[in-house]
């Protein structure tokens, strides 16, 4: 079992438990799945550049991406309906608390001048989204082997009701939030 998954079970429910009164350990907020996308912008210019992009989002992940097309035709941006866009990774079970483990103990603390993720991402359902700017921080990408360098979005998806709930949980399994001076 993932370390991240068994401190979840032993310490962290019972800690939500005790702060928010839930009553049943299924009221207890839970990570669902995390998703990475990737948009590509430059892809009229570079038709293998997809296939790369979705490469590396593949080897960050750990599980195959999946290409995302365009659903209407836009002339200003020359862009048609069936063009590949960009690609996404959703990942649930052992793979997402892998991913999770990696992101906060390995990935994050590589990005210069980290001071912690921002803590008003959250959607207003206990959703939370991150921007990466360069996929550099991964250790699976070689340096050598890019080329161009991409950021990607990753959210979290919750069972929590509010925000407060899924920061909560997100704090106590390790997401290094700054810290909010008052």
């Amino acid at each position: 079992m993932n370390r991240v998954k068994e401190k979840y079970i032993k310490e962290i429910i019972p800690a939500l438990t005790t702060k928010f009164g839930y009553t049943t350990v299924m009221q207890v907020p839970k990570l669902d799945k995390i998703i990475l996308n990737m948009r590509l912008g430059d892809i009229k210019d570079n038709g293998k550049s997809v296939q790369n992009a979705a490469l590396e989002l593949s080897n960050i992940a750990g599980q195959k991406a999946v290409l995302t097309k365009a659903k209407t035709s836009v002339s200003n941006f020359k862009v048609r309906e069936g063009m590949p866009l960009g690609a996404k990774v959703t990942l649930r079970g052992d793979r997402m608390w892998e991913f999770y483990d990696k992101l906060v103990s390995i990935s994050l603390p590589k990005v210069r001048d980290f001071r912690g993720v921002p803590s008003k991402s959250f959607d207003g359902r206990g959703n939370y989204s991150l921007g990466i700017k360069e996929q550099l921080i991964f250790p699976e990408i070689d340096y050598d082997k890019i080329e161009k360098i991409r950021g990607f979005d990753i959210a979290f998806v919750t069972s929590a009701n509010t925000d407060e709930e899924a920061k909560e949980l997100l704090t106590l399994l390790g997401m290094p939030f700054v810290k909010e001076s008052k």
